[in-house]
């Protein structure tokens, strides 16, 4: 591997797979989730002005498979939400509800913090 860092012929280069950033594959394989099966779900007010959203880690599964389930939940409670670095947050204060849905779909769930 050489220390090029971008070509002219393929463009800006991942540095630690030396692959086009495009065809990186880096970032998609990133997801590792806390092996021990526990969903940890917990409300999270900091850095957002005092508005509360739904933190959800730890989602066995690829990260695909948590977008998919982001996905659900966002319908399911007719709410907005992301997902950024493996982790779902879900917008608004409905902490029961995720929990209720996320063991109705048969995970292991954790409430954690305060």
């Amino acid at each position: 591997m050489s220390n090029v860092i971008y070509s002219s012929e393929r463009g800006s280069l991942c540095p630690k797979c030396g692959k086009p950033v495009a065809d990186c594959m880096c970032k998609k394989n990133a997801y590792s989730p806390n092996p021990d099966g526990i969903v940890r779900v917990r409300r999270e007010v900091s850095g957002r002005k005092g508005k509360g959203v739904i933190a959800i880690r730890d989602v066995p599964g690829t990260l695909d498979d948590v977008k998919t389930l982001a996905k659900k939940l966002k319908t399911h409670l007719g709410v907005g939400g992301s997902v950024k670095d493996g982790r779902i947050e879900i917008q608004g204060e409905k902490l029961d509800q995720v929990l209720a849905f996320l063991k109705k779909e048969g995970y292991t769930v954790k409430k954690t913090g305060g």
